[in-house]
């Protein structure tokens, strides 16, 4: 499931801010953007989203600064000093060079560097724990989200799995005969072999027939599918993620859709197996997309 977070707050001369974004994912995977001095909330970072969500791929960038007022640079003079002190060597070896910018020479790496602040322990535990509730806020606010998508997402789901209860009540009217017409069809044939060879016997045969007619009977499949049908419909009416559950379902589904097609002697009940199957394809994909 997709969804963005973001949320901001401020404590201690410090503003931080929080992005949080999410998309399908078949389990949970965490990545962080911290920033420097920040590493160590990690694993506070990774338990939180794992209390909140089970399913998913999750990106949180974290950005801290300094509120407006502190100093957070200052030059380095030392090494701006031995900048100066070679440029006229650089000018008399090279007259045509245009003289460097105040811009070009500040640019230039290590002449201005971050102030480094010393901070207490007790200052820096109350400054992540403000951090970290401000990423509780954003995961509140995601999970939202997530949540009007999937009450979405439900109904989708709800309207494949009736359309499958449609196309297993239009199998089961097919499905009905199909074992009688299988076995008088085995019976004419097995008739002739009796015919051919003395030593077959027409009730052994009979007895043969019946169970192959059975075997073919695929009223036992569109049972099952009818069951996974009623045990969907139970798990979206659930609390709590669903998404792996549903997903074993589909797996169930098309097995027995599978196993009623290769069952099938009648041209009419194989097309509704294939209906089937495709609509099971789309059942699976949306399921794909839920927590």
């Amino acid at each position: 499931m997709t969804g963005f977070a973001r949320t901001q707050d401020q404590a201690l001369d410090r503003s931080w801010t929080w992005e949080v974004r999410s998309v399908n994912g078949r389990g949970l995977e965490v990545r962080n953007r911290l920033p420097a001095g920040f590493e160590g909330l990690e694993i506070a970072v990774r338990e939180r989203v794992g209390q909140m969500f089970k399913r998913g791929n999750f990106w949180l960038t974290l950005a801290v600064m300094r509120m407006p007022g502190q100093a957070t640079v200052r030059i380095n003079y030392a090494l701006l000093n031995d900048v100066l002190a070679i440029l006229p060597g650089i000018q008399k070896q090279l007259p045509d060079l245009r003289p460097p910018s105040v811009d070009g020479i500040l640019a230039l790496r290590g002449i201005v560097e971050p102030v480094e602040e010393d901070i207490s322990e007790e200052r820096r535990a109350a400054l992540e724990a403000g951090i970290l509730e401000t990423l509780g806020n954003a995961l509140s606010s995601l999970a939202d989200m997530r949540r009007q998508e999937g009450a979405y997402l439900a109904d989708v789901i709800r309207d494949h799995v009736r359309r499958i209860e449609t196309l297993c009540a239009d199998a089961g009217a097919l499905a009905a005969a199909q074992p009688g017409a299988v076995l008088k069809r085995i019976r004419e044939q097995l008739r002739t072999l009796v015919e051919a060879s003395s030593s077959l016997t027409e009730e052994r045969l009979t007895q043969e027939a019946a169970v192959l007619a059975a075997r073919a009977d695929p009223r036992e499949e569109i049972d099952r599918l009818k069951a996974h049908c009623d045990a969907a419909v139970t798990l979206l009416g659930s609390n709590g993620p669903v998404g792996r559950r549903l997903d074993f379902l589909c797996q169930e589904f098309n097995r027995e859709a599978n196993t009623l097609c290769a069952k099938s002697v009648n041209v009419e009940l194989t097309q509704i197996g294939l209906e089937l199957k495709s609509t099971i394809d789309q059942l699976r994909e949306q399921v794909q997309n839920i927590e």
